[in-house]
């Protein structure tokens, strides 16, 4: 064994891994040494595309000249400074981009360090508000079954998977669930043909008999990511943000994952008409380099803080790495690149190729489901196509079918039973057919 790896099993502990799998096993932790493009290489020179952007970060692919080039130089000038009392070029600069790029009635940007944090900024940021504007009571929030909003406490609160939450009960507060909009197995037993939206009745139900004590909603807009990559209509979306306006309820919008590209959009909310009264971003922002993320409101909200000092209105949350320079450059060179190079613009045609290419994988005994939505497209596993019979949790399919992607090329680590690929923006389509080939002959070699 690699005295690299053994080092790793030794004092390493790494996150969302049963670190007993590898007893005994020969599968360790890949030995990663270094990346470029879409492709990362091990301690072997063993080549992999990164099938899944390494946890949805990188967005322009790995070892980018530019991002190179820029962290250095910030780094040269001043690596880090509180931002409390004190600014910089790079936080002001971002903060301009971002209130721009979402257009009206965007117009404040608080930092803090990665998706979890953003999301426990937004909920404490909701509480507040109606603290201050003299309705206290207002204190639950609604979030979706199967939803996930990060890993702390917060976060996990407003989480809907058990595996992520239900150790923590008794540590989180209350919070209430509605059925998600999951297309293939509906809760509804619609069909796509049939579909009239008929999940958001228990939303409207809630709302109209708590909306009193109801301070905000929040989802992960039109993908529920660590729910297996499940795809809902933009009209479940744009319902329930007119529904949130009619019962004076917030409307937060987790776009941790979704941001920057991935829907073939900068932000999901783009693809409806509806503005969320706060929303999230992170991953993506600076492109896999660095930690950054971002929640961005309006005035409406701010001003609600917006007082003398003594009245005590003041939002008394910080991070010790809250806008960091060489984090909020990176990102504001990583959107000078999406702009220059109309990375955005430019995904249309690479949309559609991955949209052909799942087609694909329905003839697979095993594919119960196929999912898509801009750059993002996934296969959920099942033993029987026609009863959608699951495979259990201890059968790890998904995950053996990660190891055989692995020794064909490709890293696409799992969730569940769902094998996704959420890529780079800057692959092409040859490399996607290439992605997705593996796949294809990983999961034949597995479940046939």
């Amino acid at each position: 064994m690699n005295e690299w790896i053994e080092k790793d099993l030794k004092y390493v502990w790494h996150p969302d891994t049963q670190q007993k799998q590898y007893e005994g096993s020969d599968f360790k932790p890949v030995l990663i040494e270094r990346g470029e493009g879409i492709y990362v290489f091990d301690s072997e020179n063993n080549r992999y595309i990164d099938g899944v952007a390494s946890w949805w970060v990188n967005t322009l692919g790995h070892s980018h000249p530019r991002l190179n080039k820029i962290l250095s130089e910030q780094a040269s000038k001043i690596e880090h400074i509180l931002l409390a009392d004190f600014t910089h070029k790079p936080a002001i600069e971002l903060a301009e981009r971002l209130v721009k790029l979402a257009k009206m009635p965007y117009s404040k940007v608080f930092y803090s360090d990665d998706g979890s944090t953003a999301v426990e900024v937004a909920l404490k940021m909701a509480y507040q508000y109606w603290y201050q504007n003299g309705k206290p009571e207002k204190k639950y929030f609604v979030s979706m079954t199967d939803s996930y909003h990060g890993d702390t406490l917060g976060s996990v609160a407003v989480g809907g998977i058990d595996i992520y939450k239900k150790i923590f009960n008794p540590l989180v507060f209350e919070t209430l669930k509605v059925p998600a909009p999951y297309c293939y197995r509906c809760p509804k037993q619609c069909s796509h043909q049939k579909c009239g939206i008929e999940c958001l009745d228990d939303v409207e139900s809630l709302f109209k008999n708590r909306h009193e004590e109801i301070a905000a909603m929040i989802v992960e807009p039109l993908v529920q990511g660590a729910a297996g990559m499940r795809v809902y209509p933009a009209e479940y979306f744009s319902r329930l943000g007119l529904l949130c306006k009619k019962y004076d309820v917030l409307l937060i919008d987790d776009e941790v994952a979704m941001a920057f590209g991935r829907t073939g959009k900068y932000f999901a909310f783009e693809h409806t008409d509806i503005r969320p009264d706060i929303f999230c971003v992170a991953k993506g922002i600076t492109a896999g380099y660095v930690p950054l993320a971002a929640t961005i409101t309006t005035d409406k909200i701010y001003n609600a803080f917006y007082d003398d000092f003594s009245t005590l209105k003041t939002f008394y949350h910080g991070h010790s790495f809250t806008g960091n320079p060489i984090a909020c450059a990176v990102a504001n060179e990583t959107l000078k690149i999406m702009e220059e190079e109309k990375i955005i613009e430019n995904l249309e045609v690479k949309v559609e190729f991955l949209r052909s290419e799942l087609s694909k994988f329905a003839g697979l005994k095993h594919v119960g489901d196929i999912r898509h939505i801009g750059m993002i497209g996934a296969v959920e596993l099942v033993k029987d196509k026609n009863l959608k019979t699951p495979y259990s949790f201890e059968e790890r399919i998904g995950h053996k079918v990660f190891k055989e992607a692995m020794k064909r090329g490709a890293i696409l680590r799992p969730i569940g039973n769902v094998i996704y690929f959420l890529p780079p923006l800057v692959i092409s389509e040859s490399q996607i057919r290439e992605l997705t080939d593996i796949a294809y002959e990983s999961i034949k070699a597995v479940t046939e």
